[in-house]
């Protein structure tokens, strides 16, 4: 009597070769655990650059505005002036200082400009020479 031939099993080796082993999973998800936070955290870093960035343009913008507008006034003659502005959603704090210059004539006029980011403070600080001869 004759049996039919059954087809063999594959081999260990060919088998093995086609998916992953416990070894390599846990690899990768050891390197996922160590790239994906730093990724994310770069991410993050240039987001605030970024932010930091545009609120400082702001800032330096507010602050040609309000020096030039306490020159023509004359207020930085008087004692210093300080306040709040808004741009947007976003709000900037201010104050004006007058100090000596080495000509008799001239004032060091400073705006500095205040913003915070994310619970950091930064600043901007804006100065120019004011004539003292001039009414």
């Amino acid at each position: 009597m004759k049996f039919k031939a059954t087809p063999r099993a594959k081999p260990a080796r060919t088998r093995r070769t086609s998916a992953f082993t416990l070894a390599e999973v846990l690899a990768a998800l050891v390197f996922m655990a160590i790239v994906i936070p730093v990724a994310v955290q770069g991410l993050r870093i240039a987001s605030l650059a970024g932010q930091v960035g545009e609120r400082k343009t702001a800032a330096a913008r507010l602050a040609t505005r309000v020096i030039n507008e306490i020159l023509v006034t004359g207020q930085w003659k008087e004692s210093a002036p300080g306040g709040t502005l808004l741009d947007g959603p976003y709000e900037y704090r201010w104050h004006a200082t007058s100090e000596t210059w080495n000509e008799n004539a001239l004032r060091l006029v400073s705006v500095q400009v205040q913003f915070d980011i994310q619970g950091q403070p930064y600043d901007v600080t804006l100065s120019t020479l004011a004539d003292t001869s001039q009414p």
